[in-house]
């Protein structure tokens, strides 16, 4: 497994080379592609110029966000999965082969059933699709009491509903996409993330929480960076159970944007470097040390 970058969560912007400098720069082997982005890149100026930088910094590539809200109406749906297949396939090509995309954990128009059946067939149909071009789909849920409330119908917020769900979708391509932050926010422990095979994880996210709040009055900047001090998750446990499953994609840091003190991008990006190099290391991990080349300064238009 590899320590991954993902700018947007932590709330950095910047052309390609600035995140990819950025990413290398803080001992990040890998970083999450906007495969929106990419794809134009491609079709507009060959795939050739799209990939030219991240050939040249060899950095591993972790996941894409899947580029469209699943929950639309059919005709925008379908619409929208045929955009996937080029998406996917630009994707590939370059080497990202995990989608994730995140539930969300109620609803204002479907009851549960309704709504379990609903995301079966269309996280079913988003798998046919991605699977030719031999990309898996990380399904994540969130546990946020608070994204519940004022909802009249509950959905799925922990890790046994998703993995019956995901069961049920019965593709071999569906997978979890696990943050240990929801896991245990949801009440979970690190025994049930112990028993899920390594091939049903797509990918992994990672976020400390304080010990003294409860559980119930857990909010977004509740997201700490892993391994902080007064942290509730013991981070080396679950990266050493991910090690021992034999584990081998992406682990992005995924701490709320408010726990940052300052906005620019080289601070927010060194800390969350540190943070992931300390519980890295705590749990025997080794980091690729790479030299980084300073990038071009701008990296052209669409």
């Amino acid at each position: 497994m590899f320590k991954n970058f993902n700018p947007s969560v932590l709330g950095i912007t910047g052309h390609q080379s600035e995140i990819i400098e950025l990413a290398l720069s803080f001992n990040f082997a890998g970083m999450d592609l906007n495969v929106v982005d990419f794809a134009t890149r491609a079709r507009l100026k060959g795939m050739p110029y799209a990939r030219r930088l991240i050939d040249s910094a060899q950095i591993r590539l972790g996941t894409f966000q899947l580029p469209f809200d699943w929950e639309d109406d059919d005709e925008r749906f379908q619409k929208d999965l045929k955009k996937l297949t080029d998406y996917s396939a630009a994707a590939a090509e370059i080497g990202c082969t995990r989608c994730v995309a995140t539930l969300s954990p109620a609803s204002d128009k479907r009851p549960y059933h309704e709504n379990f059946e609903f995301h079966r067939k269309r996280l079913q149909e988003i798998c046919k699709v991605l699977e030719p071009a031999g990309i898996r789909l990380g399904i994540g849920f969130q546990a946020l009491e608070s994204l519940r409330k004022n909802h009249p119908f509950q959905f799925i917020h922990d890790l046994d509903a998703l993995t019956l769900l995901l069961n049920m979708v019965a593709a071999p391509n569906a997978g979890i996409l696990l943050d240990v932050w929801d896991v245990v926010a949801s009440g979970g422990s690190l025994e049930a993330v112990q028993k899920l095979p390594a091939s049903q994880i797509v990918a992994v996210q990672v976020a400390d929480m304080p010990a003294t709040v409860p559980l119930n009055e857990l909010e977004e900047k509740s997201r700490l960076l892993p391994g902080a001090e007064g942290g509730r998750i013991d981070m080396q446990a679950f990266l050493t159970i991910l090690k021992v499953a034999g584990y081998d994609g992406p682990v992005t840091p995924r701490p709320g944007r408010g726990i940052f003190q300052t906005r620019k991008r080289e601070v927010i990006a060194k800390q969350a470097g540190d943070a992931m190099d300390k519980v890295w290391k705590s749990a025997g991990l080794i980091s690729e040390k790479r030299f980084v080349a300073s990038a071009p300064d701008y990296d052209g238009e669409l």
